[in-house]
């Protein structure tokens, strides 16, 4: 059964709403505006998940660090050859840096990537007996792995609940009033506070679908976006829902356009990654 499409706000109550969040909304206030907007993300995304390919926590680990500055779809273009080559920590270990930086080269800063990789596998031979840790403490230790890269792998192959501060995170929920933070980890903090622990996980790939769907940095999709309601940001990109529709992107384009009340006619935006 498909979710009745949420009414656009009008320009009076969406300015309303801005200068509420803007002058210090109340906590109960924002908890109860960031709990309508995570059912709404819930129903826009119902198959959001970790969109990099892997089989085990170090593949997780590897395709994380392989992701900085590259899209999911290139780094999963990727390390199928690059798993296969090296199964194990200790195969990092002993890579061949020419050979490893040869097969990562798609994904940019490869040079770098590849030090990474090397040091992380001699680390977790060295520390851990070739087991990749399950703890966040032991986890940021490693080459190449910071707090983001350590919730990405905890959250996705551990099951242990982490909030994902990247990119697309920190500038939605700064954008919608969830937080003002700047510092990764205090939005980290403050988002967490927000969201019940549990929920973790999956509300960072809500928000990150979300941010390459349909609210992009520089011209969000708000006309046919189901969270308009309690964006105190509505309005920073088209607000006609036409106009709007051709900004989404993604193989979810369909089903974001039903909620938002456009039928099959509303053609689907282009694809990709932002």
């Amino acid at each position: 059964m498909t979710t009745p499409a949420r009414p656009l706000p009008d320009r009076r109550s969406a300015a309303k709403l801005a200068a509420r969040v803007a002058a210090g909304e109340s906590s109960l206030g924002r908890a109860r505006r960031v709990g309508r907007m995570l059912r709404a993300l819930a129903a826009a995304y119902p198959d959001a998940h970790c969109e990099l390919d892997f089989s085990t926590p170090l593949e997780l680990a590897v395709a994380t660090i392989l992701s900085a500055q590259c899209t999911d779809k290139r780094v999963n273009e990727v390390t199928p050859a690059l798993f296969a080559r090296y199964p194990t920590a200790l195969d990092y270990a002993k890579a061949d840096r020419a050979e490893l930086e040869e097969l990562i080269r798609p994904t940019g800063f490869f040079r770098n990537k590849a030090t990474s990789l090397i040091g992380l596998g001699a680390a977790v031979v060295e520390r851990h007996d070739g087991v990749l840790p399950a703890t966040l403490d032991e986890l940021v230790k490693l080459p190449g792995i910071g707090r983001k890269t350590a919730n990405v792998i905890l959250g996705n192959a551990f099951g242990i609940p982490g909030i994902t501060v990247d990119t697309h995170f920190g500038r939605l929920v700064r954008r919608w009033g969830w937080t003002d933070e700047q510092d990764p980890v205090k939005v980290e903090q403050a988002v967490g506070e927000l969201v019940p622990k549990r929920d973790w996980t999956m509300v960072s790939h809500y928000v990150i679908f979300h941010g390459r769907r349909v609210c992009h940095a520089r011209k969000p999709a708000c006309g046919v976006c189901t969270l308009a309601a309690d964006c105190p940001a509505f309005g920073t990109g088209p607000t006609d829902p036409e106009q709007a529709a051709a900004l989404v992107k993604g193989p979810e384009a369909a089903h974001l356009l039903a909620l938002a009340g456009l039928g099959a006619a509303a053609t689907e935006g282009p694809g990709g990654e932002e």
